[in-house]
């Protein structure tokens, strides 16, 4: 374990602050009924939490599940703050050495089907999601690396075997995506059935789903949270177009999104509306990446990436960007707000990150004549989100073309632009992200590996790998920090395999009359909505 006092005393350092400027809600008694309406900015690729990594699905489809431990909703801020989700009592503390974990669960829950939920359909998706069979896809299983096996010695008993300690574990557990299946239902319809099937023992039952429209789920009356939930129902509404959301909120169609909006939507919001609206605001464990295809010919040629890297004016970018969309801070690859983050010094003795962008420029255009590239052609795929992937994404094109790159830039809806970055590849470049929940690092980095199911690089890094292996089993903060910096130079600025633009900022302006929703430092915590009221 890390050489701190408590458990997450790492990550708890990061827990100041984080919501400055967050509404602090008042302690009310919450009423029941009522259905909340939100808008989503987003298609949903697919329902299966264990695949996808969008808000887009999250948003609408986490309250139909449950997870074995939650992010506390009351206290979201706070990154060491865990609660059982179907387990028992507090969340567990290691023994054996820091290497076991025992969870004992809440008897009587079943799933929205009438199925018994167990210790077996626990196992069974955290199988799924630590230990994939062969061509099934796990967007976190690289969080997982220090399990070593998953046992249920009984019906409501479930232990975590770990190789060796490892403050990650928890954090990475909390992950709101780790659904939990129905065993049933994996072995009877196989792996790719929750990808358009809903079937979980969450607060709300689903309903319908019109492609395109909403979706719809109404109250678990079974739901093992005692009074819970306040809501008769829910209906996320689909509005990729942000002008669409905002003109829902003013007009009370929609009370909430749950994403965040730009300073000026905000602004007109609050014009608009005076006291029926509140806004909350955090820092977001979020960030905007550009990630080059090495299987690509021209990408394969790291001075071809570390010129494009040169090329993107991230300091005057954020001051540019922060005012148009939900981007902000300059940072590397840790939360910028985290003690194992880079500071201004040392990011910038990164490629790209240098104080003079005419020098950065000049040094890319040589890379570029180096390599035999100058004035190429590059296809840059992109998501067809307005914020901020599009206001993003039209930036880097600018950016590059003052290096002299011709960039034709592709922008496809959700569901084709991940078909591109995950399964066809026909990409040079593409947008990227890497959006967390819980504030955990060490497993949150895994994002720059290879070999992580959510890396869409297509290359092997085999130095970068052997970084990483002595950063997850690392026990002094010192150390650690140092190590971490070695690991983001090399992926960053050695081998530039990815690009990170700027980290997100959180703004989120409601109609007044939602309760009981607070702020967290990212967009898919606290999404499972049996804690939110409505005061109407």
């Amino acid at each position: 374990m890390l050489k701190q006092t408590g458990r997450y005393a790492l990550a708890a350092a990061v827990g100041l602050g984080l919501a400055a400027g967050a509404g602090v809600a008042k302690a009310e008694t919450p009423k029941s009924g009522g259905v909340l309406n939100f808008v989503v900015g987003s298609k949903i690729p697919s329902y299966d939490g264990h695949q996808e990594t969008t808000f887009g699905m999250i948003h609408p489809i986490r309250p139909f599940y449950s997870t074995l431990i939650r992010v506390n909703p009351n206290n979201p801020q706070d990154p060491t703050d865990f609660e059982c989700g179907v387990c028992v009592g507090a969340v567990p503390e290691p023994t054996e050495g820091g290497t076991k974990y025992t969870f004992k669960l809440e008897k009587g829950i079943t799933f929205h089907d009438g199925q018994p939920m167990t210790s077996a359909d626990v196992k069974a998706s955290m199988d799924k999601i630590v230990f994939p069979p062969e061509g099934v896809p796990s967007s976190r299983k690289a969080f997982f690396r220090a399990v070593e096996s998953i046992t249920t010695p009984d019906d409501y008993t479930i232990e975590f075997k770990l190789k060796f300690p490892t403050s990650s574990f928890i954090p990475a557990l909390a992950t709101p995506f780790n659904f939990i299946y129905s065993k049933k239902d994996l072995d009877t319809h196989g792996y790719e059935w929750h990808k358009a099937n809903v079937n979980g023992t969450g607060p709300f039952k689903f309903v319908q789903h019109q492609p395109g429209a909403f979706v719809e789920g109404v109250k678990n009356a079974n739901y093992h949270k005692e009074g819970r939930p306040y809501l008769d129902g829910f209906k996320a509404i689909s509005a990729p177009k942000m002008a669409v959301r905002l003109q829902a909120i003013r007009g009370d169609r929609a009370a909430i999104e749950f994403r965040g909006f730009p300073p000026k939507a905000r602004d007109d919001l609050v014009k608009a509306l005076g006291d029926k609206v509140t806004v909350q605001e955090s820092d977001w464990n979020c960030v905007l990446m550009a990630t080059p295809n090495q299987q690509r010919e021209q990408m394969a040629d790291k001075r071809v990436r570390q010129a494009l890297t040169l090329g993107i004016d991230r300091w005057g970018g954020s001051k540019y960007l922060s005012q148009i969309a939900i981007v902000k801070t300059v940072g590397g690859v840790v939360f910028p707000n985290h003690p194992l983050a880079a500071t201004k010094e040392e990011l910038m003795k990164l490629k790209g990150y240098g104080p003079d962008i005419e020098a950065s420029r000049e040094e890319a255009k040589k890379l570029l004549a180096d390599a035999g590239k100058s004035g190429m052609s590059v296809d840059f795929s992109n998501r067809g989100v307005d914020q901020p992937y599009k206001v993003v994404g039209t930036w880097l094109v600018d950016q590059w073309r003052k290096i002299g790159v011709d960039v034709k830039q592709r922008v496809q809806p959700s569901g084709p632009f991940y078909d591109t970055l995950r399964k066809k590849g026909d990409f040079d470049v593409s947008i990227d992200f890497n959006c967390q929940s819980v504030i955990n690092p060490v497993a949150d980095i895994t994002k720059f590996l290879g070999s992580a199911g959510n890396n869409y690089g297509r290359f092997e890094d085999k130095v970068l790998e052997d970084i990483y292996a002595k950063i997850e089993k690392e026990g002094d903060a010192t150390a650690l920090r140092q190590q971490v910096r070695e690991y983001e130079t090399r992926a960053l600025s050695d081998e530039a395999s990815g690009m990170i633009t700027l980290w997100w900022y959180k703004i989120n302006p409601h109609r007044s009359y939602v309760k009981g929703w607070k702020i967290a430092p990212s967009h898919y915590l606290a999404q499972h909505l049996d804690h939110v009221w409505l005061d109407k």
